[in-house]
């Protein structure tokens, strides 16, 4: 792991294992393996982009969790889960404003209009820009109901 990124997330591990802290640590290396894993697939080094991709992918994994957990009334397990998304969202780029977003769905409906895309069929292409323009900057579920909110009025 020689990008910024997994740098980054290297020294986060040596300093949550100087303070102890095994939650953060937990985490990390979970992290830390998703990353070799990939590595190990894919037989390349993983460039910050795809490690942005495999830290959104832990992010959903545990808002899909934390959602599982709440409504079984496992609070303590929601909590953990929380604490760990607490720790992957530090990775991820500042958030997009809502103002943000929306400018960049407009833009990307109105590049697919332009190209005769209508309805379903705008919408794989116009996910496809948002998933660049938003890349680590919002929760892309979130975007794709508004999308698709926007396509269906």
């Amino acid at each position: 792991m020689s990008t910024e990124l997994a740098s980054q997330i290297s020294d986060a591990v040596k300093a949550a294992m100087r303070a102890r802290d095994s939650i953060r640590l937990g985490t990390l290396r979970l992290l830390q393996a998703a990353i070799k894993q990939k590595a190990v697939d894919e037989r390349t080094e993983p460039d910050d982009a795809a490690i942005l991709a495999i830290i959104e992918k832990q992010v959903k994994q545990r808002r899909e969790s934390i959602a599982a957990f709440e409504s079984a009334g496992r609070t303590d397990s929601a909590n953990q889960e929380r604490a760990e998304l607490d720790i992957l969202q530090a990775f991820l780029p500042q958030g997009a404003t809502p103002q943000e977003i929306s400018a960049a769905i407009d833009a990307a409906c109105a590049q697919a209009a332009s190209q005769g895309l209508q309805g379903g069929a705008a919408m794989g292409t116009i996910m496809g820009q948002l998933k660049k323009a938003l890349a680590g900057r919002a929760d892309m579920a979130a975007v794709s109901a508004q999308v698709r909110a926007k396509l269906n009025s």
